[in-house]
């Protein structure tokens, strides 16, 4: 399951009605929004496709000015990262030694086949 945080714009003359539309809808959850015409819900979705046609659909809504995520929580993803890290070999001695020196760290953008 995925869920993200999403930030919708609208005048503030049509706030009223834009909360209302989206409290309608299944998929979103509603949270605040301010007299500006901000507004805070979220969206889950089984999968980033299905996350993104959700958020489609809020940016077709009448009088959203914009619809853009703010955070993602993918939960497979975290799944697979979690086993990464399990799988890993161990941290190299010189990132716990307290007396390394940042100027003695080189780092080339790549730390895969590093040795690490």
């Amino acid at each position: 399951m995925n869920v993200s945080g999403v930030l919708v714009q609208t005048r503030p003359e049509h706030i009223e009605q834009v909360v209302n539309h989206l409290k309608e809808i299944e998929f979103v959850d509603y949270h605040m929004h301010n007299e500006l015409g901000k507004i805070v819900v979220t969206i889950e979705g089984e999968n980033v496709s299905e996350e993104t046609a959700r958020l489609h659909l809020i940016q077709k809504i009448p009088h959203v000015l914009a619809a853009d995520m703010m955070y993602a929580f993918a939960e497979d993803e975290l799944d697979a990262e979690r086993e990464k890290l399990s799988m890993g070999t161990t941290l190299p001695d010189w990132l716990n030694n307290p007396n390394a020196k940042p100027e003695e760290i080189h780092y080339n953008g790549d730390l895969k086949g590093k040795g690490f």
